[in-house]
């Protein structure tokens, strides 16, 4: 059966390749392999999500469908008051994302699981995701709702989605969900969601 980035296992032969990365004055490195998302390379889609992020950030925060942990790693270093819980269904992405945060120096749990499924009853101040659009829409529906009751009142998902790829139709699903649905940024053919759960949303 042919791997994807969110099989749970991968069975492809390991080709691990080294990336660097320099985010707002912070230099990381990062370990990533076959069979997980974006081999040898953060992302443009990433990028534009870590570039769109609050100048300053604190408190806890959840990258869904976390990768080799391009979000989850680069946000710890970049902003020490935050404490990091990274997920991916993806037995390997979850390996890589430990070594790299072990190698850049940041104390972040990471999970195996579907979606939200492994992080239990805690709440968040932030959840970030490029969520697995190949999953299909079933998939990343499902994240953007179970997110929702994973915020702190106040709390914010912030999403990266192609345009070509169901951007604006996301948008129109997330404000089912959200007091607060806005698109921050684009670029290259990437839309930069915000969602906010105001305090009148709270369940």
């Amino acid at each position: 059966m042919h791997d994807h980035y969110y099989s749970a296992a991968p069975q492809s032969t390991h080709r691990y390749a080294e990336c660097d990365y320099e985010y707002r004055g912070v230099s990381l490195r990062f370990q990533t392999d076959a069979g997980v998302f974006s081999r040898g390379e953060v992302d443009f889609g990433t990028d534009v999500l870590l570039c769109a992020l609050p100048q300053d950030m604190a408190g806890d925060v959840l990258d869904v469908g976390c990768g080799w942990g391009a979000i989850g790693v680069t946000v710890g270093k970049r902003f020490p008051a935050c404490r990091v819980i990274m997920t991916d269904v993806n037995e390997r992405a979850a390996d890589l994302a430990r070594e790299n945060a072990r190698r850049n120096g940041i104390a972040a749990e990471v999970l195996v699981g579907d979606g939200l499924a492994a992080i239990g009853e805690r709440f968040f101040d932030y959840i970030l995701t490029n969520p697995p659009i190949r999953a299909g829409k079933q998939v990343i529906y499902g994240i953007f709702a179970a997110a929702r009751d994973r915020l702190k009142p106040g709390g914010e998902m912030d999403l990266v989605i192609r345009k070509q790829q169901g951007a604006d139709s996301a948008v129109k699903y997330l404000k089912t969900l959200y007091g607060s649905v806005e698109t921050i940024e684009r670029s290259g053919g990437f839309h930069v969601i915000r969602c906010r759960k105001e305090n009148e949303d709270a369940v």
